[in-house]
């Protein structure tokens, strides 16, 4: 599932056309198990994306010299792209043994792949199947605490959930560019703690309204072009690294 994600003041999650356009695109793999006889829960599948996300983000390799870090911002000067794709049994090991890291959630485990240009995908991954990532939530999630970032799903919208997970990675990507560079050290050493949650009907208008950061689906899948995520936290969420004692 591909979709497009714009940090404020930007084009990166917007379906306007601009000069994003016409840069080289590339696309962030993304690589769920769902195995048959134990499938993950699809609130921590989306959370597990999510940070997967921002773990590849904060990862050395993509940063600075590393060996990922030229495809990152290849990646970052075009359209933001995800795309999700499900593995089980030998295509999750196979899948495994190329470069990226994988997150583990309480019941989903979700790999990310340095960037790829659009048609340039290792045949380990373009093999994946997009659909059958239909998930669901044995219980309904309890109530997001407030003490980490939430990312608030447009709850008009009716997505599978690869399509989900994409926008969920998208709104930890849109928190992770508010933030400075101390910040997300903090945000990471505590484990990139969020949550992600449907939200109520009556509050959505307030959420997107409000100037917070907001996802904008360019609509090349399963829904018209539009808003699907808001991000509610930041800075005042992520912990700082411990200052050295003198």
């Amino acid at each position: 599932m591909s979709h497009d994600a714009t940090p404020p003041g930007d084009s990166h999650f917007r379906s306007e056309p601009s000069a994003r356009d016409h840069a080289p695109q590339f696309v962030l793999p993304l690589v769920v198990r769902i195995e048959k006889g134990a499938p993950p829960a699809r609130t921590d599948a989306l959370e597990t994306a999510a940070r997967a996300v921002l773990t590849i983000l904060g990862d050395e390799r993509s940063l600075g010299d590393g060996e990922w870090a030229q495809a990152m911002r290849d990646w970052q000067d075009a359209r933001i792209r995800k795309v999700v794709r499900r593995a089980r049994g030998a295509e999750w090991r196979r899948a495994g043994t190329l470069p990226g890291i994988t997150v583990a959630g309480k019941s989903a485990e979700v790999r990310a792949f340095p960037p790829v240009p659009l048609d340039g995908w290792p045949k380990e991954l373009a093999r994946l199947q997009v659909s059958g990532t239909d998930l669901d939530d044995l219980e309904p999630p309890v109530d997001a605490d407030g003490a980490a970032p939430v990312l608030w799903m447009n709850p008009e919208l009716d997505m599978s959930a690869g399509k989900a997970m994409a926008q969920a990675g998208h709104g930890a990507q849109l928190a992770w560019w508010e933030l400075s560079d101390e910040e997300r050290a903090g945000w990471r050493d505590a484990g990139f703690p969020l949550a992600v949650r449907t939200a109520d009907a009556d509050r959505w208008p307030e959420l997107t309204t409000g100037g917070l950061p907001l996802v904008r689906d360019a609509g090349f899948t399963e829904i018209a072009p539009g808003l699907t995520v808001a991000v509610e936290g930041g800075s005042r969420f992520c912990p700082l690294p411990p200052k050295p004692q003198r």
